[in-house]
């Protein structure tokens, strides 16, 4: 028997050969397939389908994504609002040498090319040279390879060769429920969306899943008017896949989004009672929110000012028994910063910690300290900052630049400790080196030192 870690680690080795080949564009073809490093394990059959997954899944990552994307947060959450793409623009751009922003930017073509060709090659190869049989989880991975590297018509024409395989169902509700969300996260929503029309033809029925899935890559582009008709769609009486708490959370999510990004008060203001509206429904028709409906409601109620609002939600929500969760404390403390009113942040930030509904981090604290210097109290600051460093975390360069600053030309630099000054300056320190690692771009910290 082999043991798992030896097993893993004969993947992983299989795995960066199979890279490395195609980094080198070698042809996948019979002489590489008698390899005595790959014959072994490719003709194993209870590691074939592990095999081919992992070598699929790292592709994207090698060369798909751009060098300013490595070592990003792996996260839903976008600096700016993605917009729909239009991938003939963005080809002209690429061919004219011109600026291109968005997803799309920043990558090298020729890799990305290399890539894609290199997939479907390895993935045609594997089942001529082996004999495998292709599964759903394999066929899915590949589909996702040519949705990340944005190959639509390849994407289509090999879905289709799969559906008309007699080697099982190899196209499932799944299958296109997750290409719908890369298609979605890449800014490709009526591209998502067509692949929703698209899976009777597949021979595939949307589920609740799916119509979330799209419901969501439509309001991510504020392509809101369709996704409200699909979520009306479900809303009508004996439809089959009627909504459930993640869809009115995701409809009240992008209700508040709108609002803030109208710049109009009456907008805002119709926009959030659409929101509130729309929880009201919910809990009529026997729904329970959960905390992220709760977040997303009050959030949007603190950033646009009603707070009387929020803190009817917030007690709500304490009386449901559904706690709230840091995120919760940070909408309010932002709010109280924002409108001068920082020892109510100063209140609710105590309130998290007494109540144990959350650990306050650096999100918590730096809007705290930015508001005691804007309003000159900058001795408060400072003791926020040493309640920051003693419990384990490290405040962002710029917010310990303005406090030292600040005490600087107040002439109270006795107050400074040298220990909590080197232990925040190392910690930046290593934090931009860690960094740098993948992101030679970034400069080095610069302090404020005598």
């Amino acid at each position: 028997m082999i043991s798992s870690k030896a097993a893993s680690t004969s993947q992983a080795h299989v795995v960066n050969q199979v890279l490395a080949a195609i980094i080198q564009n070698r042809p996948f073809d019979s002489h590489l397939a008698k390899s005595p490093s790959l014959t072994h394990h490719f003709s194993n059959p209870p590691w074939a389908n592990e095999l081919i997954t992992n070598v699929l899944r790292s592709i994207p990552r090698f060369f798909f994504q751009s060098p300013r994307s490595i070592g990003r947060q792996n996260t839903f959450r976008h600096r700016a609002p993605l917009k729909q793409r239009n991938l003939h623009q963005e080809s002209i751009k690429i061919h004219n040498h011109t600026l291109l922003l968005g997803p799309g930017a920043y990558r090298d073509p020729q890799k990305v090319t290399l890539g894609l060709n290199k997939a479907l090659e390895f993935y045609y190869w594997v089942e001529s040279q082996f004999g495998f049989n292709h599964t759903e989880i394999t066929c899915r991975e590949m589909s996702i390879i040519l949705a990340k590297g944005n190959r639509l018509k390849d994407l289509w024409n090999f879905l289709k060769d799969m559906s008309r395989r007699n080697t099982g169902n190899l196209i499932t509700t799944t299958t296109m429920t997750c290409l719908i969300k890369v298609l979605g996260e890449q800014g490709l929503a009526n591209e998502a969306l067509a692949a929703f029309h698209r899976m009777k033809q597949f021979h595939c029925k949307p589920d609740i899943y799916s119509y979330n899935t799209i419901i969501n890559a439509l309001c991510k582009v504020n392509n809101f008017k369709m996704a409200k008709f699909l979520f009306e769609q479900m809303e009508l009486p004996g439809f089959r896949c009627p909504p459930d708490t993640f869809t009115y959370t995701i409809m009240i999510s992008s209700y508040c989004k709108l609002s803030l990004q109208t710049q109009c008060k009456k907008a805002i203001r119709r926009r959030m009672w659409e929101a509130n509206h729309l929880f009201r429904i919910m809990l009529f028709k026997g729904f329970k929110p959960d905390v992220v409906t709760y977040n997303c409601l009050i959030d949007g109620c603190c950033k646009t000012y009603r707070i009387e609002r929020a803190l009817e939600l917030f007690d709500d929500m304490m009386k449901q028994g559904c706690f709230p969760n840091r995120v919760t404390y940070n909408s309010f403390i932002r709010y109280y910063c924002v409108t001068n009113e920082i020892d109510k942040g100063v209140e609710m930030l105590r309130k998290m910690e007494d109540l144990k509904h959350g650990v306050a981090s650096t999100s918590s604290y730096t809007p705290i300290i930015h508001a005691f210097c804007e309003c000159g109290r900058v001795l408060e600051a400072w003791d926020f900052v040493i309640e920051l460093v003693d419990r384990g975390s490290i405040p962002r360069e710029y917010t310990y630049r303005l406090v030292y600053g600040m005490l600087k030309s107040l002439g109270r630099m006795d107050l400074l400790d040298n220990v909590i000054c080197g232990r925040i300056e190392e910690g930046i320190k290593n934090r931009y080196k860690h960094v740098m690692k993948v992101k030679p771009v970034m400069s080095e910290p610069q302090f404020i030192l005598e």
